[in-house]
C-alpha cells in the first residue's frame, strides 16, 4: 500500500484550514487529507497520466494574475521518468496565456482528467527544466478526485495542432460571443494561487474542475458572474486559496467548435444569504470579476461528443428568476 501524507505539517495551508474549520470538517478532512495527498505519483496515476491525451495546467503571469490553460498530445505526451517527476512533451496552443507565464523556477497545477470516464488526478509542483519539446514538473502534491459533476464527454484527436495563425480576440468586457460560450457552458476549469511564505510545503497554483446544468454560470453584467458551489470533497482547494489570494483564471470549452475562452480577474465567496437558495443545491456562490481575457477560435484539436450528465446534477436545479441576470449591455 501506498504511503500518503508523512509530514509533521498539514497537507492543506492556512487557506484551506480556515475554511475547513469554519464549516466544521477540519480533523476529518486532515486525517483524508494524510492518507490520499502525496509527494509522489502512485503508479496508478503515473499510468493514468501516460494515457491522457488533454491535461488541464493552471499558471500565474509576472502581474500575479492566474490563467487556466490546455495542453494536447498523443498519449504518452505526459510521462514520468520516476516517481516525483512529470515530463511534458507538449508545447502550449496558440494563443494561450502558458506560453508567457512558464518558465523554470515556476509554481504550476495540473488536473488530468478523462471526461468520457470522470476520472481526474490533481498535481501541483515546480517547472524545473524548460527544454524544446517541453518542460518538466518537480511533484510537489498529488492526490485523486471523485467524479462528481463532470459531464461524460467522448473525444477525438484530431490528427494535427493548429500552427496557422486563428483570430485571438482581447476581452476587456463580456461580449456576445464570449457570453454564447458562458450561457450555455456546463464545464470550466478554474486556476487559483496564493503566495503565502508560511505555506510550507503545501504551496503552489491549483486548476480544477466546475461542472453543473446549461446555465449554471449566470451572468450578472459584461464582466460579472455568478456560479453555483456544490457539495464537495470539502478539501477547499480553490476557496482556500481565494482566502488568502482573491485572484482566479478561467477557462471556458466551445466543445464543438474547438474555441477557447481564457478570462483572469478576482473572485470571491459568498458563504451566506437569500441569493445561495435562489440555485437549488448550492451551498455557497462563486463571484468573479473580470479583469481581461482572450478568445481563440478553432485552437483545441479535439471534438467532442454530446455530453452525459453527471447523475450529482440530478439534485440540483437552475437560477430563480428573481435572480437571473438583467439584460447586458455588450
Amino acid at each position: 500500500m501506498s504511503s500518503g501524507w508523512s509530514q509533521v505539517e498539514s497537507p492543506f495551508h492556512a487557506g484551506e484550514l480556515a475554511i475547513q474549520a469554519r464549516l466544521g470538517v477540519l480533523d476529518r478532512i486532515d486525517r483524508q487529507g494524510r492518507q490520499m495527498i502525496r509527494p509522489y505519483l502512485t503508479q496508478q496515476h503515473r499510468q493514468f497520466f501516460a494515457q491522457l491525451s488533454y491535461v488541464l495546467v493552471g499558471t500565474v503571469d509576472a502581474d500575479g494574475n492566474p490563467w487556466a490553460s490546455i495542453l494536447v498530445g498523443n498519449p504518452g505526451f505526459l510521462s514520468t521518468p520516476d516517481d516525483r517527476t512529470l515530463r511534458v512533451t507538449a508545447s502550449p496552443l496558440l494563443g494561450d496565456p502558458l506560453i508567457h507565464t512558464i518558465s523554470e523556477g515556476t509554481q504550476i497545477g495540473l488536473l488530468g482528467i478523462e471526461l468520457h470516464t470522470r476520472r481526474r488526478n490533481r498535481l501541483n509542483g515546480i517547472v524545473t527544466t524548460i527544454h524544446s519539446e517541453g518542460f518538466e514538473i518537480q511533484v510537489g502534491q498529488s492526490f485523486g478526485n471523485c467524479p462528481q459533476y463532470i459531464q461524460a464527454r467522448q473525444f477525438e484527436l484530431e490528427g494535427h495542432l493548429v500552427t496557422t495563425p486563428q483570430p485571438i480576440h482581447s476581452v476587456e468586457t463580456i461580449g456576445e460571443p464570449e457570453r454564447g460560450m458562458i450561457t450555455i457552458s456546463d464545464t470550466f476549469f478554474i486556476a487559483t494561487a496564493y503566495q503565502a511564505a508560511e505555506a510550507g510545503a503545501a504551496s503552489g497554483v491549483d486548476v480544477s474542475h466546475r461542472g453543473g446544468k446549461p446555465g449554471f454560470v449566470r451572468l450578472d453584467d459584461n464582466q460579472t458572474f455568478t456560479v453555483p458551489d456544490f457539495s464537495g470533497n470539502h478539501c477547499f482547494n480553490t476557496f482556500g486559496n481565494l482566502e488568502l489570494n482573491p485572484r482566479a483564471g478561467l477557462l471556458f470549452l466551445a466543445f464543438e467548435q474547438g474555441d477557447l475562452l481564457y478570462l483572469t480577474g478576482t473572485a470571491e465567496v459568498i458563504w451566506d444569504g437569500d441569493e445561495i437558495n435562489a440555485y437549488e443545491g448550492a451551498e455557497r456562490l462563486l463571484r468573479f470579476h473580470l479583469t481581461h481575457g482572450y478568445r481563440v477560435e478553432g485552437s483545441l484539436p479535439l471534438r467532442w461528443s454530446e455530453p452525459e450528465f453527471s447523475p450529482f446534477l440530478d439534485r440540483t436545479g437552475a437560477w430563480c428568476s428573481n435572480f437571473q441576470s438583467s439584460e447586458i449591455q455588450s
